[in-house]
């Protein structure tokens, strides 16, 4: 049994997500997850909700309450939206939380003890309408790379420049629109990365198995230009985790907080003492510490791409400037975009099919299915109506649905609810669980490799090939000559189905516990030896036909929601 520590990039606070930020991490983390679980290892898998910076302000502001009420509400119903998408975090944290205060201050401490931590006297934009510094997030105005009009003083979302705010053409407050702005000098805390660029170079070239999204994207901020820069990590902003040396005040940092985008990544080992503390589990240092058992940990993180440069230099720089033995990550697995029918999916501007609207059409299996089998993997890839219907009638519908329903109801209107007995397996089943043991192991090492696309396409083709076998066998003809025969063929189908729960419940969980339900069983071991796997369920073993597993969606639901989503949220 191997021990596995898994995060996925935590979301905002600011609202709902729509359902490109939960396949660029969460729920390809789940899968993982679940996957690892069902083959007997330990796994802890955490999230949070990033609470800090301007979106968490703003958001408040826009809907009249203090933000640390609105952090507490929002935090609640991210939860629960994640338990509807059947995401099975160990625990799903908060980074306001008194733990990640702590740690990201003692981080700041050991880095400033090390040298690592700059004082800078520097330039920053202050707006006399709001009258206030304005933070990078707070002023929008038009990208300089590539034009965008929305751009924000830190990053544009549309091309993932990196960017200050005297860059953005024609900037604005985000607070109240006001143009009047002027440059004032603040003092800000800046952490050294320029100083760890060797490292950190080093240790990227390291990872010779990461995909090459991963490790393109933090080469270009190490090498590009004039390499890594260092990095501001204070703001001046009213909610945050206040600026202080380890558990000393930090003299002329009075009022401000730490940049989010540093206390952020701390917070996923600030959650693992969540977890502990919210009585789940009982050692965390074991996780994160080598010095104290994370020695091996195989860590993997999920993200989409503009959260890569954060994940492969400023945390590892946090870390590895500390001086103390953290657990670095071992494996980041990085998600191009999800568009949204000829446009892009926007949090920010409202474009888009949201987790919330998603889970109230449609149970949770139905999207799990279609957003994990055309994962954005190796480019970006589009969501369009007419493709989500054509996958969900044709694989889920009609190759993996109907292949229970076939079965169960044949053998209830022939040989009643249980097992049949009777009847030896032949050539035809013997080439068929030759053919399911290639394709179980070709999905193994699918899985094991993250390759998500690949393992969707392996499950659905040992779907298939239990379909085959049933057009091929036809134990409905099969009965009138030789019942025994149709009977050994019904059995094999049979487990079959607790076969392809078990198989599949890393990517459908809900229906995959359906046909464990219906087939009145608990036994979820994972098929080492198929021929015994397929023998579990033995003559006499009662069943229940299920209710339809997966319904097909009409062609009137499929335009009718392609109207209503058309862009913008209610």
């Amino acid at each position: 049994m191997a021990r596995h520590l898994i995060t996925s990039a935590i979301p905002y606070i600011n609202g709902i997500k729509h359902l490109g930020n939960l396949v660029g991490s969460q729920l390809p983390a789940d899968l993982f997850a679940r996957y690892l679980r069902g083959r007997g290892h330990e796994v802890l898998f955490l999230c949070a909700t990033d609470e800090h910076g301007t979106p968490a302000e703003l958001a408040a502001k826009k809907a009249g309450k203090p933000v640390d009420q609105y952090c507490a509400e929002m935090h609640a119903i991210q939860a629960e939206i994640a338990k509807g998408f059947a995401l099975s975090f160990d625990h799903f944290g908060r980074s306001s939380s008194p733990q990640n205060h702590k740690l990201t201050q003692h981080f700041a401490g050991r880095l400033a003890d090390a040298g690592l931590i700059e004082e800078v006297s520097e330039k920053q934009v202050y707006s006399n309408a709001d009258g206030r510094f304005l933070p990078d997030r707070y002023i929008e105005g038009t990208c300089p790379n590539c034009g965008y009009d929305k751009a924000r003083g830190d990053q544009c979302e549309n091309c993932t420049k990196q960017l200050d705010p005297t860059d953005l053409i024609e900037p604005r407050s985000a607070i109240s629109g006001s143009t009047d702005l002027e440059v004032r000098e603040t003092r800000h805390l800046y952490l050294k990365q320029s100083l760890m660029r060797d490292e950190l170079n080093a240790w990227i070239d390291s990872k010779t198995n990461w995909p090459i999204l991963t490790t393109s994207i933090a080469k270009k901020w190490l090498n590009d230009g004039d390499g890594l820069q260092d990095r501001g990590i204070t703001r001046d902003l009213d909610w945050g985790v206040p600026v202080k040396r380890g558990e000393e005040d930090w003299p002329g940092m009075e009022g401000k907080v730490f940049y989010v985008w540093f206390d952020a990544p701390i917070e996923y080992i600030a959650s693992a003492q969540e977890w502990v503390d919210a009585g789940k589990g009982d050692n965390w240092e074991r996780w994160w510490r080598t010095d104290k058992g994370a020695d091996d940990v195989t860590y993997t993180q999920f993200m989409g791409k503009d959260n890569v440069p954060f994940h492969t230099l400023s945390f590892p720089a946090t870390i590895l400037g500390s001086g103390e033995p953290w657990k670095l990550v071992d494996y980041i697995k990085s998600f191009n975009y999800l568009n949204y029918d000829g446009g892009q999916f926007s949090t920010s501007q409202g474009r888009g099919v949201f987790m919330d609207q998603a889970l109230d059409i449609l149970p949770a299996d139905y999207w799990r299915w279609w957003l994990l089998s055309h994962a954005p993997e190796s480019s970006d890839s589009e969501f369009t109506w007419e493709n989500f219907q054509a996958s969900v009638n044709k694989d889920l519908a009609d190759v993996l649905g109907n292949f229970v329903s076939r079965v169960t109801k044949f053998c209830r209107s022939k040989f009643g609810e249980e097992v049949p007995a009777g009847g030896e397996r032949g050539a035809r089943e013997a080439a068929l669980i030759e053919e399911l043991t290639t394709r179980i192991r070709a999905y193994e090492r699918h899985m094991e490799a993250i390759e998500i696309r690949k393992s969707a396409s392996e499950l659905r083709a040992i779907w298939v090939a239990g379909n085959e076998y049933l057009q091929s066998a036809a134990p409905w003809a099969t009965f009138k000559e030789d019942p025994d025969a149709a009977a050994m063929q019904i059995r094999l189908a049979l487990n079959l189905i607790r076969l392809y729960a078990v198989l599949s419940a890393p990517f459908i969980p809900n229906a995959s516990a359906k046909m464990l339900e219906a087939m009145r069983t608990g036994d979820t071991d994972w098929p080492e030896d198929v021929p015994a796997a397929l023998e579990l369920l033995g003559p006499g073993h009662a069943f229940n036909v299920p209710d339809v597993l997966f319904a097909k969606i009409s062609d009137e639901a499929r335009e009718g929601w392609q109207e209503r989503f058309s862009g913008t949220r209610d």
